[in-house]
């Protein structure tokens, strides 16, 4: 059974080994995107004023004389001390541009098209590995189902045969020549990352194939099927007048109802059709306790879904929390920053795994082809 496995952890460490590097490297560069992009991008922040907020109306006038001939999705409140983040997104033809202004006086700070932003480089990366989505996307995916076996196969060829083995496998022999050293780090480093890593390879897993995040859905809720996102209706008739813009009313109505939320998102009706969206979050910088509420852009009545991306406390159910939380964990983001450096740090010793475990292959290899001497030349050189 061991040389079974040791077979298939050797090929598929060596066919699979450069995506598992580059996905680690680039979830180790992004663990700490938004801690980065605060301390080195000062036109995130305003000087606080005793003047209230410009609302999402007057932001798309603004936005959109700034920024003309792109569609705008929506715009982000936080306290008195960020700016307003105004996103610009569109399919076809693709493109991506956030803008921050100041929340009182609409002026604007920075435009960035995010097809050169470093982070979104990153991102893409650690997506798609720089290839179109179709085909980067299933690569990566399946490269970290691959890492998955790499974890459990690595455990079993670990364990070892008796308990005076065991004591060797836990710690690393620092004082032994480099090629142990190096057998050592590959070994004991993937041994006490296992736990951690299997948990943020299986994250990967729900947003990386449609059938392991339903079988993870259907497996915690008792065999029910995941409702599919999908883009809610609005079929009301005006209730408005029009001098006072359904977003702004909306806008209002959400900071009554929200007091200790942390940011405000209001989506703009990109359709006739389309419903306005408003994202309450009571925790910057995670996702999974944030409220999304449709509302019909002419009766300005809620709009219910069945998917997940509802109310938070209306889905409450394991299954739901848990594909709610799924982002959350991956980056660590879940428990705050501890989360995301324990993430940093598994993510790192990762991205070593496959370099070791080459290392280790490479070195047997060039032993293997070693020429053999034979006995009696052998005693003949020892004479000698």
């Amino acid at each position: 059974m061991k040389k079974v496995l040791h077979f298939l952890h050797l090929w598929f460490g060596i066919g699979s080994g450069i995506i598992v590097f580059i996905l680690a490297v680039t979830g180790c560069i992004y663990a700490f995107q938004l801690e980065i992009q605060d301390a080195t991008q000062s036109f995130r922040f305003v000087e606080p004023q005793k003047k209230a907020f410009l609302s999402p109306s007057e932001f798309r006038v603004i936005a959109e004389k700034a920024l003309p001939n792109k569609k705008i999705h929506s715009v982000q409140y936080a306290d008195n001390k960020t700016a307003v983040v105004i996103t610009f997104f569109n399919f076809d033809p693709e493109y991506y541009y956030l803008m921050f202004a100041n929340p009182y006086t609409g002026e604007i700070q920075e435009t960035r098209n995010m097809d050169s932003d470093f982070f979104r480089f990153i991102l893409l990366g650690h997506y798609y590995l720089w290839l179109p989505p179709t085909i980067g996307q299933p690569i990566a995916a399946s490269a970290t189902l691959i890492f998955v076996f790499m974890l459990i196969s690595g455990l079993v060829l670990w364990w070892p045969k008796n308990k005076a083995a065991l004591k060797q496998r836990f710690k690393v022999k620092w004082n032994a020549q480099w090629r142990r050293k190096n057998y050592d780090l590959h070994n004991v480093l993937g041994f006490y990352s296992i736990p951690i890593a299997l948990i943020i390879a299986c994250t990967g897993l729900i947003m990386g194939f449609q059938w392991f995040s339903k079988s993870v859905y259907w497996a915690t809720s008792g065999g029910q099927t995941m409702t599919q996102f999908y883009e809610p209706e609005s079929k009301g008739k005006p209730v408005l007048d029009k001098n006072t813009p359904a977003i702004d009313f909306l806008w209002k109505k959400t900071i009554a109802e929200n007091p200790t939320a942390q940011t405000i998102e209001m989506h703009y009706p990109e359709t006739a059709k389309s419903t306005i969206a408003a994202v309450t979050n009571p925790i910057a910088g995670t996702y999974y306790k944030a409220d999304y509420i449709y509302y019909d852009q002419y009766s300005l009545k809620p709009v219910p879904v069945t998917h997940n991306f509802g109310r938070y406390h209306d889905k409450i159910t394991l299954a739901n929390k848990i594909m709610r939380m799924n982002y959350d964990i991956h980056i660590g983001a879940i428990v705050g920053l501890p989360g995301k450096i324990l993430a940093f740090i598994i993510s790192f010793i990762t991205a070593s795994l496959p370099v070791t475990g080459f290392i280790i292959w490479w070195g047997r290899r060039k032993k293997s082809k070693k020429p053999k001497v034979k006995m009696g030349v052998k005693k003949e050189m020892v004479k000698n």
